[in-house]
């Protein structure tokens, strides 16, 4: 792959997906492309590339960006956002939203589905101290490979020993040979959509928690900061949005402010001033339902 291939590929994700690639990922560029140019009977790169060039192939162009993204994900990962959410978020929503009894929970770059799942999986533990409660996630990703993993929910025996405890894979999945499935119940907790951080928010409707962790990190400032804009107009007043550990607002945007104490865990600006006492405390702001 020549440097000017290797430009043109740079610029072609940064524009389909978002994703900036260093000078020095060409490695990593080449190690996952291979494979696309074997299925797509190509014989090099740089004939992937001419394709890409040339346009029209759309098919080619969605497997290039999907063999680009990193699916990385496992049950509970980093367990930190999961304890904010059993310990804080969850009870502060269950207050004030007593009156209409429903909780809307979005993760984006689901990947295959293991976060959606440990987050239904925390729902039903608690189910006791939801009585009527509807609960909805909505599980997206770039890749509709993994998406297809997802909505299965069947995984690996190293898939789900990674980070789940023995207790719950005995609750919630079925053995299935040498493979366990969430089960039916789990599955219909979770609905899933192919989506693109890079397109509009608004047909997604308003959630009262967003998960977008380990995603944020692969984008240039302006991006982050453009993506984290319209997070907060996907957020009401006192919703919470939760990235991960490595990732921050500071220098992106105003809009949100680290919750004091919780790492990964952000609200609305004048909610935290408000808790510290520095502001009144704003309106709750009723959410709207997912759209299809």
């Amino acid at each position: 792959m020549t440097p000017s291939e290797f430009e043109f590929l740079k610029n072609f994700l940064k524009t389909k997906s978002g994703l900036v690639l260093s000078n020095d990922k060409q490695y990593l560029v080449e190690s996952r492309l291979l494979p696309v140019a074997r299925s797509s009977k190509l014989e090099t790169l740089s004939a992937v590339i001419q394709q890409i060039q040339r346009g029209g192939n759309r098919a080619l162009e969605t497997e290039v960006i999907e063999a680009m993204t990193t699916n990385e994900s496992f049950f509970f990962r980093d367990k930190t956002p999961f304890e904010h959410f059993r310990d804080t978020m969850l009870p502060a929503l269950l207050e004030s939203r007593a009156s209409r009894k429903q909780i809307k929970i979005w993760c984006a770059a689901a990947s295959t589905g293991q976060e959606p799942y440990s987050l239904a999986i925390c729902l039903k533990e608690d189910k006791a101290k939801m009585p009527g409660w509807r609960t909805r996630i909505l599980g997206t990703d770039l890749s509709q490979e993994v998406l297809e993993k997802a909505k299965t929910g069947l995984y690996s025996q190293f898939e789900v020993q990674r980070g789940l405890p023995i207790q719950m894979l005995l609750k919630y999945f079925e053995q299935k040979g040498d493979m366990w499935q969430i089960t039916p119940e789990m599955r219909a907790m979770v609905e899933w959509r192919k989506f693109n951080l890079l397109e509009s928010f608004s047909l997604l409707g308003e959630f009262d928690i967003v998960f977008c962790r380990n995603v944020l990190i692969y984008f240039d400032q302006e991006t982050k900061s453009e993506i984290l804009g319209r997070l907060a107009k996907s957020l009401p007043d006192d919703g919470y949005l939760v990235l991960g550990a490595a990732e921050t607002v500071v220098g992106l945007t105003d809009a949100f402010k680290p919750v004091p104490g919780k790492r990964g865990l952000f609200q609305k600006k004048q909610v935290v001033q408000a808790a510290t006492g520095t502001v009144a405390s704003p309106r709750l702001v009723a959410g709207g339902a997912f759209q299809r």
